[in-house]
C-alpha cells in the first residue's frame, strides 16, 4: 500500500471516529431529554477496486423498534381513552352525593315516604303537611340539579372534543412539515434524527388523541392514516372536523389534502374516542335512567294522590295535557271508577259510578246508562247536571263542582296503560309536569295516531360509534291509525326498515331496535309533526331522541295550589259506601297519606333506560339498583383506566429500554471511538514521518 493510500485510509478512520464521537456526545448530553431517541453510526468498509481503503459512514440512524413503538402508541391511546371516561364518570357519580351522607340523592325519596307516614298519624297538622311537601320539593330540586349538571358535563366534553380536534389538526400539519424536512436531509445525506425525534414526539401526542396507523415513507418520514386507511398526514395534512348537533351523535370527518369529499372516520381509542363515547353514550345513559327513575317516582306519588280525597274537597280538578283527544284517551280503559260530588262538610251529594269495561255510568246507584268514548264527555255532563260539569280542552280534562260543593274520586279498578282514570288524566296530581314525561301512551295499533298528515320527521340512523349511515324523512300518512304510522316509519324505502324497526308495546310505548349486523342507533334530526293543533310532536309524545329525554328529570314541580296551601293535600279517602246525605270524606282521615307513604313499595314497570333493561320492581329497589349502577360503571371505568395505564407503562418502559440512552453503554462506545481516533491519528503521524524520511532521501 502506498503512503498516500495509507494516509487516506487513516484519514477515513479519523473522520469515522469523529462522527461516532459526535453521536455519542449527543446521546450523552440528551440522556434526560424527554422523547429523545439515541442515535447510532453505521460504519461501512470503503472498498476501491476490490481492495479495502478504509471506512465510511453509511448513515446516522435512530435506534428504534417498530413493534415496540406500535405497542406503545396503541397502549397509550387506550389509556387516554379510559382516563377521559373515568374522569367524567367519576364527576357524574359525585353529583348523586355520598351514600353515607344525609344528602345522598336516593335517600331523599325515602324522606318523602317517611314524611307522609308521619302525616298519616296527624293528617290535620299543617306543619307536617308542609314538611312532607318540602321533602318532595327537595327531591325534585335535586333531580333537576343533577340532570342539569350531567347535561352540562356533556357540554364540557363537547368543548374538549373541539379543542382536541384543533390540536390534532395542528399535529398533522407539523408532522407533514417535518416529513419534508426529513426528506430534504435524507437527499443530501445529512443527519435528520433531530427532526425525526420531534416527529416521534408529535406522533406520541397524536396517538393519545386518536388511534392512528403509521407507515414509513421512502426517503424518510411517515404516513399517518386512520383505521379505514384515509391519509391524514404525508406530503400534506388532512383536515379533521367534528360534526355534531344537539339532537344527533357526534362524529369526526377527515378532508384529505386536494380533496373536496369529507369522509367520516372511525375512532377505536384515544382521548377523542373516550370523549365522544361520554357525550353520546355514557352520560345519556345516566340522564335517561335518572329521567325514568324520577318519572316513575312522580308517577307513583301521583297515583296515590289521585286515589285520595282532600278535606275540604276542591271545587275544581284540572288535568294535565295528555297529548290525546278525549275519544282516544278514554278508549282502552277497563274497570270501574267513582266520581263524587260532596259538600264542604264532606257529605255525599252525588255519586257517579263509571264502568269502563261495560261502558256504562250509574248516578247515585241508579240504573246504568251506556256511553261510548265518543260520548263520554256529554254523558258525564248529563250525570253531573245540577252539581257540576266537565270540559276537555288542549288534551286536558277538567271537572268542576258547583253550588259550593267539591270533588272526590275513588280510582277503583280502572286502568289504562298501568294508570287509573284520575291518574291517567292527572286530575288530582301532587306533582305537575311540563311536557310529556310518561311515554306509556296507551295507544294500540288500531288507535288513531292523531298526527297531521303530510308533516315530516327526519331521523338519522348511525353506527354505534356515531358515524351516520343514512338520514330518512318520514311523512305522516293520510291513513289514520297507529299501524299506518308504524308502516310509514318502518318502510324500507322511505323509513328505517332496512336498518331496524319501530314497535308499539301493550302500554303504547314506541321503541326502535336496530337489526344485525349494523345494530343501527336512532336519533331525531328535525321533527315538524304535531298531534293536533299545537300538540306534541312524534318525538315529544313518544320520547324519541336525546332532546326529549335529556330534560325529562327537570320537568316536574309541585302542584302550585298545594304548594301555596298544604291543607289542600288529599290525605283521606272517598268512602264509596256512603249514601247520598252521608259523610263520604272525613277530616282527620289519613288513609290517603298512608297510601302515598307506601308508594315506594308498589310494583312498578320501568322501561329500558341507561344500563338497565325493562324491569318490574318497587321504586325503592330500583333506586338501589340505579345508585349501584352509577357507582359500578364509574368504578369499572376507573379499573379499565388503571389497567390500560399499567399496560402503557410497561410498553413505554420496553420501548425506552431500546430507544433510551444507556450511559454505561455510551461510555464504552466513547472509549472505543476515542481509541479508534487515537489509532487513526497515530497512523497519520506514522505516514507523515515516512513521507518526511522519503523526502529527505531524495
Amino acid at each position: 500500500m502506498s503512503l498516500s493510500a495509507t494516509l487516506r485510509t487513516a484519514s477515513s478512520g479519523l473522520q469515522a471516529a469523529q462522527a461516532s464521537l459526535r453521536t455519542v456526545s449527543d446521546n450523552i448530553s440528551n440522556v434526560n431529554t424527554p422523547g429523545y431517541v439515541r442515535k447510532a453510526v453505521d460504519q461501512e468498509s470503503l472498498v476501491v477496486n476490490g481492495a479495502g481503503m478504509g471506512v465510511k459512514i453509511g448513515g446516522i440512524r435512530r435506534v428504534t423498534d417498530q413493534y415496540l413503538q406500535l405497542a406503545s402508541l396503541t397502549a397509550a391511546s387506550d389509556a387516554k381513552r379510559w382516563d377521559a371516561v373515568a374522569q367524567y364518570l367519576d364527576n357524574a357519580q359525585s353529583l348523586f352525593g355520598n351514600p353515607g351522607n344525609d344528602g345522598f340523592f336516593f335517600t331523599r325519596l325515602d324522606k318523602i315516604f317517611a314524611g307522609f307516614s308521619t302525616v298519616a298519624d296527624d293528617p290535620s297538622s299543617t306543619l307536617l303537611r308542609g314538611q312532607a311537601l318540602s321533602n318532595v320539593q327537595d327531591f325534585l330540586t335535586e333531580a333537576d340539579r343533577i340532570n342539569s349538571q350531567i347535561v352540562s358535563l356533556g357540554d364540557t366534553v363537547e368543548t374538549r372534543i373541539t379543542a382536541g380536534i384543533d390540536r390534532a389538526n395542528h399535529l398533522l400539519e407539523q408532522i407533514s412539515i417535518l416529513n419534508a424536512d426529513i426528506k430534504r436531509a435524507s437527499l443530501v445525506g445529512a443527519d435528520a434524527s433531530g427532526s425525526e425525534n420531534i416527529q416521534s414526539q408529535l406522533l406520541d401526542e397524536l396517538s393519545g388523541l386518536m388511534n392512528i396507523r403509521i407507515a414509513g415513507r421512502n426517503g424518510g418520514g411517515v404516513d399517518v392514516r386512520s383505521v379505514e386507511g384515509v391519509l391524514l398526514a404525508g406530503d400534506q395534512p388532512a383536515k379533521l372536523n367534528y360534526v355534531s348537533t344537539d339532537s344527533t351523535p357526534g362524529y369526526i370527518t377527515a378532508l384529505p389534502a386536494n380533496s373536496t369529499l369529507e369522509q367520516p372516520i372511525e375512532l377505536t381509542s384515544g382521548e377523542l374516542k373516550g370523549l365522544t363515547e361520554l357525550r353520546d353514550v355514557e352520560l345519556p345513559k345516566i340522564y335517561e335512567q335518572l329521567g325514568e327513575f324520577v318519572s316513575k317516582a312522580v308517577d307513583q306519588l301521583n297515583a296515590a294522590h289521585n286515589d285520595a280525597a282532600a278535606y275540604p274537597p276542591p271545587a275544581t280538578m284540572a288535568g294535565r295535557n295528555t297529548g290525546l283527544d278525549l275519544t282516544t284517551a278514554v278508549t282502552g280503559f277497563t274497570g270501574t271508577s267513582t266520581i263524587a260530588i260532596v259538600n264542604a262538610a264532606g257529605v255525599m251529594q252525588r255519586s257517579i259510578a263509571v264502568d269502563f269495561t261495560a261502558g256504562t255510568m250509574s248516578v247515585n246507584g241508579g240504573a246504568a246508562t251506556a256511553f261510548t268514548p265518543a260520548t263520554f264527555l256529554a254523558d258525564l255532563n248529563t250525570a253531573l247536571t245540577g252539581f257540576g260539569n266537565a270540559t276537555f280542552s288542549g288534551g286536558a280534562l277538567t271537572l268542576n263542582a258547583t253550588g259550593g260543593n267539591g270533588l272526590a274520586i275513588d280510582e277503583g279498578t280502572s286502568n289504562k296503560a298501568g294508570r287509573a282514570f284520575s291518574h291517567f288524566f292527572g286530575l288530582n296530581d301532587l306533582i305537575k309536569t311540563t311536557g310529556q314525561t310518561n311515554y306509556a301512551t296507551g295507544l294500540t295499533a288500531a288507535s288513531p295516531h292523531g298526527f297531521t298528515p303530510g308533516d315530516q320527521i327526519s331521523l338519522r340512523l348511525s353506527y354505534p360509534d356515531g358515524r351516520p349511515i343514512r338520514d330518512v324523512n318520514v311523512t305522516v300518512p293520510a291513513a289514520a291509525n297507529m299501524s299506518d304510522l308504524l308502516n310509514s316509519l318502518n318502510n324500507n324505502a322511505t323509513g328505517v326498515g332496512l336498518y331496524g324497526a319501530f314497535s308499539l308495546d301493550s302500554n303504547g310505548v314506541l321503541t326502535f331496535a336496530g337489526s344485525a349486523p349494523l345494530d343501527a342507533k336512532l336519533s331525531v334530526v328535525t321533527d315538524n309533526t304535531e298531534r293536533g293543533a299545537g300538540g306534541p310532536s312524534i318525538s315529544q309524545f313518544f320520547g324519541l331522541g336525546v332532546q326529549a329525554r335529556s330534560s325529562r328529570a327537570s320537568r316536574f314541580a309541585i302542584n302550585p295550589t298545594l304548594q301555596s296551601d298544604p291543607t289542600k293535600l288529599a290525605m283521606g279517602k272517598l268512602d264509596t259506601a256512603a249514601a247520598i246525605g252521608q259523610v263520604a270524606v272525613r277530616p282527620g282521615d289519613g288513609k290517603g297519606a298512608l297510601a302515598i307513604a307506601g308508594a315506594g313499595e308498589t310494583s312498578t314497570l320501568f322501561q329500558a333506560a341507561g344500563s338497565l333493561g325493562q324491569v318490574t320492581m318497587s321504586l325503592s329497589r330500583y333506586a338501589s339498583e340505579f345508585g349501584g349502577t352509577v357507582g359500578r360503571v364509574a368504578a369499572a371505568a376507573e379499573t379499565r383506566k388503571e389497567s390500560a395505564e399499567g399496560v402503557a407503562r410497561e410498553a413505554t418502559n420496553r420501548r425506552q429500554s431500546v430507544e433510551g440512552v444507556n450511559l454505561d453503554e455510551e461510555l464504552v462506545n466513547l472509549t472505543t471511538y476515542q481509541q479508534a481516533f487515537n489509532a487513526s491519528a497515530r497512523m497519520i503521524q506514522a505516514a507523515s514521518d515516512l513521507f518526511e524520511v522519503l523526502v529527505n532521501m531524495v
